[in-house]
């Protein structure tokens, strides 16, 4: 007799072993399926974002950060360090230990809350039946009440550059360099192929990135955009925009690329390159017969707004369905379906996910750009202020970038809000809260912020919208 559940979840990345724990947590008798195994061949879970994304990518761009300032900024805080080196296999293995603790605390979590852990690959069948086939082949069928999928994403591959060995590698196979290039080419100026490029450009390495599009960070607000590439730019990354790549070789341990750009065909050696294009929603032998899940034509599960496929009792969250592809958005979703199924009233605010880029300065936003707001024609007052003007900013030697919020220019509602620059991120999500309890500017502005923190340039920028900032002379309102 097959094994009977409330909730089977296929994938345990953030977004399904989020929706496992909280099913578990409200009653429900939980299973989650897993096909990861990491490099001594043990089955985990936490998906690609703990295992070769989020986590183990921050760990680099930390100690590549630290190493960075040590050899170039502490002088000017009156630390002398002198022959400052850079173990990058002992940082491989500390980016390893933390992503091997933080998988043995996704199973700490699934044994405290009762979910139980099916290490293997997950196929949906016809009646809610969920057939697992384990790493050594066995099968077993498992029947759900009902079937949540998160089985994420995997990166897109191009024809022009193939991943080839440890030569033309994705983001997983720019994590286990064992030692700095001495060039490399970036396909892709994302937020993958940014973050990875500035990791290796801070250890000595030559960084070269191919960007198809003609403006860089396309998706951003543009004054923040620019900001970033002056940056980035300054920091020693070759940012070639408008560059669509048509071939490669690999030869001799290095690769050729061949791209085109507004000048014409041009071709460069690099000893690594990394292809960071995207990612797309990851369903191979997801679906059997009958399953009764739709993809649209992009590959993407269909759900509604509340991720429910057209089959009552499947669900689908995360990277495989519609929205941006982000672990927190994921992880989100995973509770509110949990707590749909359970019964309770659950929703999620799309409007108001963050966005992050964690290279140095960090970039971050949330709500709309002021070039969406121009072509929907709504009208708007736009307040920044410059890090270069905050106290501690001066103290932490960090002062690079700006906070800038947009309002509606009649109702002063917050609209938008960008940051570049430390701990934007965090920065960031002071005005998710406020966005999502409909705080106008002046709301904002009228808070009271900690001194000394860099939390007073949010402030700061709320006050500038209406012509009020203190500390920098305002603009006059027309």
């Amino acid at each position: 007799m097959a094994n009977q559940f409330d909730v089977v979840v296929i994938g345990g990345g953030p977004g399904g072993y989020v929706a496992a724990i909280r099913s578990a947590q409200l009653g429900l008798k939980t299973a989650c399926i897993d096909k990861w195994v990491n490099k001594e061949g043990k089955g985990v879970f936490g998906g690609t974002c703990l295992n070769v994304g989020c986590i183990p990518s921050k760990a680099l761009l930390e100690a590549t950060h630290k190493y960075h300032d040590a050899k170039h900024k502490y002088s000017d805080m009156g630390i002398q360090v002198k022959d400052v080196e850079m173990d990058v296999p002992a940082m491989i293995a500390r980016k390893e230990s933390i992503v091997k603790n933080l998988n043995m605390g996704v199973a700490g979590l699934f044994k405290a809350n009762g979910v139980s852990a099916y290490e293997g690959t997950g196929r949906l069948l016809a009646g809610k039946q969920v057939e697992v086939t384990d790493h050594s082949g066995n099968r077993e069928i498992l029947e759900a009440k009902h079937v949540i999928i998160a089985t994420g994403s995997v990166p897109v591959e191009i024809p022009p550059a193939r991943t080839q060995g440890d030569i033309i590698v994705d983001n997983e196979g720019a994590l286990e360099f064992k030692e700095a290039p001495k060039r490399m080419g970036v396909i892709g100026a994302g937020v993958i192929g940014l973050e990875l490029g500035s990791v290796w450009n801070r250890l000595g390495t030559e960084v070269v990135v191919l960007e198809a599009q003609d403006k860089f960070l396309a998706a951003v607000d543009q004054q923040v955009a620019k900001e970033a590439q002056k940056q980035l730019k300054k920091q020693g990354l070759d940012i070639r925009l408008g560059a669509m790549v048509t071939g490669s070789e690999v030869k001799n341990g290095q690769v050729k690329v061949t791209y085109k750009d507004a000048g014409g065909e041009h071709e460069e050696v690099f000893d690594k390159l990394i292809v960071a294009v995207g990612r797309k929603p990851y369903t191979e032998n997801l679906l059997g017969d009958g399953a009764g899940v739709e993809l649209d034509e992009r590959g993407f599960v269909k759900v509604d707004g509340f991720c429910q496929t057209s089959t009552p009792g499947i669900w689908a969250i995360g990277d495989v369905v519609r929205g941006p592809m982000l672990a927190h958005k994921a992880s989100e979703e995973g509770v509110v379906v949990a707590e749909l199924i359970a019964g309770q009233k659950a929703q999620m605010n799309y409007d108001l996910i963050p966005s992050v880029i964690y290279t140095h300065p960090e970039i971050a936003w949330v709500g709309k750009s002021e070039e969406m707001l121009k072509a929907e024609g709504v009208p708007y007052n736009v307040g920044t202020f410059p890090f270069s003007a905050i106290g501690r900013a001066m103290a932490n030697n960090d002062t690079d970038g700006f906070v800038k919020i947009i309002a509606h220019a009649e109702t002063d509602r917050i609209l938008g809000a960008y940051v570049i620059g430390p701990s934007a991120g965090d920065l960031a999500q002071q005005c998710v809260i406020a966005m999502e309890f409909g705080s106008s500017a002046e709301d904002l502005g009228m808070m009271v912020f900690s001194h000394p923190t860099l939390s007073e340039a949010v402030h700061e920028a709320a006050l500038a919208v209406g012509g009020h900032a203190i500390h920098k002379a305002n603009r006059r309102k027309k």
